[in-house]
């Protein structure tokens, strides 16, 4: 049984929200009653990039949906274009999602910015490795999205051992990607994972 009430952040009015009481409740208590809390909270800011890893598990994206609709801000997010058939593909939409084509991936970057520039509230979660598979390293095109739509960048760690979710300090992207993503990086580890080997 759940020993703590969950402490939901406040959301500034800054960003686009979604969900009503009754939704928000219901996903409290599912995060209540698998153990899972929120520490941290999202900038007051109408745009910007969550990163959230590691990502390692199909139960990420479920905890991620939780999390939406528990603080009860409108994200967004990138997905493979499969998930958008019948009968999948309208809740995918109805959630956020916008498809992607793997197989055929061209200016996925600059279409993604795009949407940041039609779009005047969006918060866009993306993996940083953008699989559930090992990598040896993390891809990097949501610091290219970030910085070509001018918009920071939130790291949020999924910490599966402490059930808690990190909400960290925004990065506004600098002109050396490489330290920018050494530092974001510095925010996660293995450990944290539902499946520390995959990370």
């Amino acid at each position: 049984m759940p020993t703590a009430p969950v402490t939901i952040p406040p959301l500034g009015d800054a960003i686009a929200r979604r969900g009503n009481a009754l939704s928000r409740a219901l996903a409290v208590l599912a995060l209540r009653l698998t153990g899972w809390r929120i520490e941290g909270e999202f900038p007051n800011l109408p745009q910007y990039v969550v990163i959230v890893a590691p990502h390692t598990s199909n139960w990420d994206f479920f905890l991620g949906v939780a999390v939406m609709f528990a603080i009860g801000f409108r994200g967004t997010f990138l997905s493979k274009d499969s998930l958008f058939r019948w009968p999948t593909g309208p809740v995918m939409r109805w959630l956020g999602g916008v498809p992607v084509d793997r197989v055929n991936p061209h200016n996925v970057v600059e279409q993604t910015i795009d949407y940041f520039r039609s779009r005047p509230h969006m918060l866009l979660a993306l993996s940083p490795e953008g699989t559930r598979r090992k990598l040896p390293a993390w891809r990097t095109g949501f610091w290219y999205v970030a910085k070509g739509a001018g918009v920071p960048i939130v790291p949020v760690a999924f910490d599966y051992p402490a059930k808690l979710v990190r909400i960290f300090a925004p990065m506004a992207p600098g002109e050396d990607k490489d330290a920018d993503i050494a530092l974001l990086r510095a925010h996660f580890d293995a450990r944290m994972a539902k499946h520390p080997a995959l990370y």
